[in-house]
């Protein structure tokens, strides 16, 4: 099907330009190269993706740009994109964590994987200018059993205004069909759920509103629009010497929470036994026994899990048997039963860093889906 497309807006240098930010495992990096062969190869564009990542592991911050131009002007910037007409944000953990929302304007439309809806992820995160979508992709992924890409792929067409679902579908088709026959269908239904569910809100005319309530809060007469950034300690000409790695992948003060993929588990207590296979097959010391009384005697009582440093492997759900840790839905369960952080490893006061450090929930996890790269089988 092919399409051809004219652009909304553009740039200076008469590109139309979309940013995702991701975490490695989201699959943000194939969700580039698609929108890239959907410019070229179905809307009639020049196109150019490409994307940007450390190491490669799930957890990791990952990038991905592409830029779009009509088919009769060359592509000649190959630099990252910095002012996306769409920015595409797979986690929400990353807006607390890196700076993100860098570059957005009122001609930016922003889409976030997030269960809040518009009206409260602006008001959380300080967005007031552009157009926000959100939707929970990661709820959908796990209903339709696609991933979390084909989702937020439904929901850029829909923000773009200009790409048809028909055309986005075929592109799956070529793509995600070919390679995984049996899942095609499954991430054709992500990626109608993630075009059909997203809830939008823009600031066009709400604006000053948000402004003046900003400017208010911060005691402050003018509009204060000024998007939250992060500002590092360290930086290249003040950075400690000797090699310091200052975003250790695992230390006491991370929180692994955003490296969790919708599940937890969860504490049964009066199932327990205190039998502490749990606690010595859990990799980050989740598990808090203290001293205490079971069954009339003197033991060694399971008081609960410390979620923050929970990555969700769920491998001690698999070595529990009395079923007192059972998997469930993280989003059913906001305020966690038995939540109790690491009380041997913590000082007085701590400071906890969202961190996405989970380099195996599906290279060696007891997980009972089997998934793949097309989504789970």
């Amino acid at each position: 099907m092919q399409e051809t497309a004219t652009l909304p807006v553009t740039n200076e240098y008469g590109y139309f330009e979309i940013r995702l930010e991701s975490i490695g495992g989201l699959g943000a990096n194939l969700c580039g190269k698609m929108l890239g062969e959907l410019g070229a190869l179905y809307l009639s564009l020049n196109s150019l993706s490409f994307s940007s990542y450390g190491s490669e592991k799930r957890g990791s911050p990952v990038k991905a740009y592409i830029r779009w131009c009509a088919a009769s002007q060359p592509l000649r910037i190959n630099s990252p994109v910095t002012h996306p007409h769409i920015l595409g944000i797979f986690h929400e953990g990353l807006i607390s964590t890196y700076p993100v929302l860098d570059g957005i304007s009122s001609d930016t439309k922003i889409i976030i994987n997030t269960p809040l809806k518009a009206s409260e992820a602006a008001r959380k995160y300080n967005i007031t200018v552009g157009t926000l979508y959100c939707l929970d992709a990661l709820s959908i992924a796990m209903q339709s059993k696609s991933r979390i890409n084909m989702v937020m792929l439904g929901a850029i067409a829909k923000a773009s205004g200009f790409i048809p679902i028909e055309t986005v579908e075929t592109l799956c088709r070529e793509t995600i069909g070919k390679k995984y026959p049996a899942l095609i269908e499954a991430n054709l239904d992500g990626v109608r759920q993630g075009f059909q569910m997203t809830e939008s809100i823009s600031f066009s005319e709400s604006a000053q509103t948000h402004d003046k309530q900003n400017a208010s809060a911060h005691g402050g007469g003018a509009a204060a629009s000024q998007l939250a950034k992060e500002k590092y300690v360290w930086g290249y000409e003040n950075a400690p010497v000797g090699g310091i790695n200052t975003r250790p992948g695992s230390t006491v003060s991370n929180d692994l929470s955003p490296s969790r993929e919708g599940y937890i588990p969860l504490f049964i207590q009066d199932k327990c036994i205190n039998c502490g296979l749990c606690d010595s097959t859990c990799p980050d010391m989740v598990f808090q026994f203290a001293p205490g009384v079971y069954k009339g005697k003197q033991a060694m009582v399971n008081q609960g899990l410390d979620y923050y440093h929970c990555k969700g492997c769920l491998r001690c759900v698999d070595v529990c048997p009395t079923n007192a840790l059972v998997k469930a839905l993280e989003k059913d369960y906001p305020k966690k039963p038995w939540f109790i952080p690491n009380q041997d490893l913590l000082p007085d006061s701590i400071t906890y860093q969202e961190t996405g450090s989970n380099s195996y929930i599906t290279s060696d996890s007891y997980l009972d889906e089997k998934r793949i790269d097309g989504g789970v089988v």
